[in-house]
C-alpha cells in the first residue's frame, strides 16, 4: 500500500554539499556560503534533466507495475467485508468510479511535479517548497503520523487473522480477536505487540527488507488476488448480484433486522465508501518518482492511468464480485476480514486457509519494510530542519534508532487504544488515511500553484481536480477523524519550535497562529470522542 522505503516516501537527505543544495533548492533555505552560482547551475541540471529521456531506465510495463506496486498491499484484504457494512454493489462501483478519478488526478499531480521538480524529495518536500516551512513541517508530520498508524491497521488484522477459524482461531476460539468486534483481546495485544517489538529491534539491528523479500511478498499478494478473483467470477450469481443492488428501503429494513447494519440512500452509500476506498491508494505518491526512473518520461502519464486503471480491476474485483457470491446478509455478518469467509464458501475445505497463510504473509512482509518508515520520514525531517536533529541520529548499522522507539511506542499506545474502538481496524485505517491526505492535498495545491506560475492551465486544472477531490472526500468522509488527527500535532509543535531554534530561526506570529489553532481543536476533538461525533467508541 505504499511504495518502498527509500523512495519519494522516505528520502533520505544525502550529506555535505549535495544535502546543502537540496535544502537550498527544495527548501528555500538562504546559505551566504554557497555561491548563487552553483544554486543556478545545480537548479538548471536538473531542469534539463527532467526533459532528458534515460535509456537504462524503466520501460512502460515497469512503469505500470512500479504504480501498482506502490499502492496494492494488504487492506485489499479487507475491502469486502468493509465496503458490505456501508454500501449496495451499485453504490460500490459509483463510488470506485469517483475514487478513481480522483487518484488519476492526483497521480498525474505527482508524476508532473516528479517531471518538473526533480531535486524535491518527493510528495513531502512540496508543501515546504510551495508554501513555507511551517506547511513542510504539517505536510511531513502528518505523514509520519500516517505511517506509523498505517502500522497499526497492519497489526489488528493479523490479529484478526490469527482468531479466525481457518487459522488458530479453529482451535482457540476468541483467543486472539473480538468473535464480535473482531478488535484485539489481551493475548492478540500481546501477539501484535511482539512482532511490533521484534520488527523494530530487527531494523534497529539494521536489517531492511531485502528486495527478494519484497519480491516474493508481491507474489503472493498479486497471486492470491487473482485467485480470489478468478473464483470470484466462477462462483458470482448474477440474482444473488441484484437482489439489493441499490440497497432499497425494504431491503434495509431486512438486513437491519437480521445484522443492524442501515445503508441509507445511495449519495450516504457513496460517501461512506470514500475514506475506506482512500486508504488501498496510499502509496500512489510513489508516482512523483517515476520522471527519475522512466526510460521515456514522455510514457509517464499513460503509465500513471494504465497502472490506475490495473488498480481499479484488482479492487473492484476484490470488492464487489463478493456481492454475488454470497447472501448480502451473510456477508455483512461474516467475520473481519470477510475475504476469508468468501474464499471458504467458493473452496470448502482449504479456501479459507489459502487466503489466511496469504493475507499473514503479506502482513508481516508489509509491516517489515514499514517499519522503517516513519522513521525514515523523521529523520529527512530532520535533515531540513523542520525537526529536531536528534530524530536523524543514527546508530553504527545506520539505522535511526531513536525515531525507531518513538515510532514504536506511539504503535504501542495506539494498539492498545484502538483495542476499546468500535472497530479497531477501520479506527487505524481512517485515521492513517486522514494524515496522508494532509500530505496529497499539499502536493495537490503546489501543483496548481507551480502550474499558474508556470503559465499551465491544464496542469493547474488537473492539480485543481486533485485538491478538490481530497478537501472533500475528507469533509465529507472524515472530518471528526482529522479533527482528532489534530491532537496528534500538539506535541510536535514543540519538536518543530526546537528545530527552528536549531536553526538559528524562531516560529513567526503566523506560525505560532497555525500551532495555536490546530493544538485547540486537537483538544477539543477529546471530548467529542465520547459524544459520539467522533465515531470511535
Amino acid at each position: 500500500m505504499r511504495s518502498e522505503p527509500g523512495s519519494s516516501r522516505s528520502p533520505r537527505p544525502t550529506s555535505g554539499s549535495d544535502a546543502v543544495l537540496a535544502v537550498l533548492r527544495g527548501f528555500n533555505v538562504h546559505c551566504p556560503d554557497v555561491p548563487d552560482t552553483i544554486i543556478r547551475k545545480d537548479y538548471a541540471m536538473a531542469s534539463l534533466e527532467k526533459q532528458v529521456d534515460n535509456p537504462k531506465g524503466i520501460g512502460f510495463i515497469g512503469l505500470v507495475g512500479f504504480v501498482v506496486s506502490s499502492c496494492i498491499g494488504s487492506g485489499v484484504f479487507a475491502l469486502t467485508g468493509q465496503l458490505a457494512n456501508v454500501a449496495s454493489p451499485g453504490a460500490a462501483l459509483i463510488a470506485w468510479v469517483v475514487c478513481g478519478l480522483g487518484f488519476l488526478f492526483l497521480a498525474l499531480s505527482l508524476a508532473n511535479l516528479g517531471t518538473k521538480r526533480p531535486e524535491l524529495d518527493g510528495a513531502v518536500a512540496y508543501a515546504e517548497a510551495g508554501f513555507g516551512p511551517v506547511h513542510g513541517f504539517i505536510s511531513g508530520w502528518g505523514y509520519w503520523l500516517s505511517a506509523w498508524l498505517g502500522n497499526v491497521g497492519f497489526g489488528t488484522m493479523l490479529a484478526q487473522v490469527l482468531g479466525s477459524d481457518y487459522c488458530l482461531g479453529g482451535f482457540m476460539p476468541g483467543v486472539f480477536s473480538s468473535v464480535e468486534t473482531g478488535n484485539p483481546t489481551l493475548i492478540g495485544v500481546l501477539v501484535v505487540s511482539f512482532f511490533l517489538w521484534g520488527l523494530t529491534y530487527l531494523v534497529i539491528r539494521g536489517v531492511e527488507s531485502a528486495s527478494g523479500l519484497n519480491a516474493f511478498v508481491m507474489f503472493v499478494k498479486i497471486a492470491s488476488i487473482l485467485i480470489f478473483i478468478a473464483f470470484a467470477a466462477f462462483s458470482f450469481q448474477a440474482g444473488v448480484f441484484t437482489e439489493d443492488f441499490w440497497g432499497t428501503l425494504s431491503r434495509n429494513a431486512t438486513v437491519m433486522a437480521t445484522t443492524g447494519v442501515d445503508l441509507g440512500d445511495v449519495p450516504t452509500q457513496v460517501t461512506s465508501c470514500i475514506l475506506i476506498m482512500m486508504w488501498v491508494f496510499i502509496g500512489i505518491e510513489g508516482a512523483s518518482v517515476m520522471s527519475r526512473r522512466a526510460k521515456v518520461k514522455s510514457e509517464i502519464g499513460s503509465a500513471t492511468i494504465v497502472g490506475l486503471l490495473v488498480l481499479l480491476v484488482l479492487y473492484i474485483g476484490a470488492s464487489v464480485l463478493p456481492y454475488g457470491v454470497l447472501p448480502y446478509e451473510e456477508l455483512v455478518a461474516a467475520p473481519k476480514p470477510a475475504t476469508i469467509s468468501v474464499f471458504e464458501a467458493m473452496a470448502p475445505g482449504w479456501g479459507g486457509t489459502f487466503i489466511s497463510v496469504a493475507i499473514m504473509i503479506s502482513v508481516l512482509g508489509s509491516w517489515l519494510s514499514f517499519t522503517m518508515l516513519p522513521a525514515e520520514t523523521s529523520s529527512m525531517l530532520a535533515g531540513h530542519g523542520l525537526l529536531p536533529k536528534a530524530w536523524d541520529k543514527r546508530n553504527a548499522n545506520n539505522s535511526p534508532q531513536m525515531s525507531l522507539i518513538i515510532v514504536g511506542a506511539c504503535t504501542q499506545i495506539f494498539i492498545v487504544i484502538a483495542t476499546f474502538a468500535a472497530d479497531a481496524y477501520t479506527f487505524a485505517i481512517s485515521m492513517c488515511t486522514v494524515t496522508i491526505v494532509i500530505t496529497w492535498a499539499y502536493a495537490a495545491a503546489y501543483q496548481v500553484k507551480h502550474s499558474i506560475e508556470n503559465h499551465d492551465i491544464g496542469q493547474c486544472i488537473i492539480g485543481a481536480l486533485a485538491l478538490a477531490f481530497q478537501v472533500f472526500g475528507v469533509i465529507f468522509t472524515g472530518l471528526p477523524f482529522l479533527m482528532l488527527a489534530c491532537l496528534g500535532y500538539v506535541p510536535g509543535w514543540f519538536f518543530y519550535k526546537k528545530a527552528r531554534g536549531e536553526n538559528d530561526a524562531t516560529m513567526s506570529k503566523g506560525e505560532i497562529t497555525i500551532a495555536v489553532i490546530l493544538s485547540v481543536i486537537g483538544i477539543i476533538s477529546i471530548p467529542l470522542t465520547f459524544t459520539g461525533f467522533i465515531p470511535v467508541f
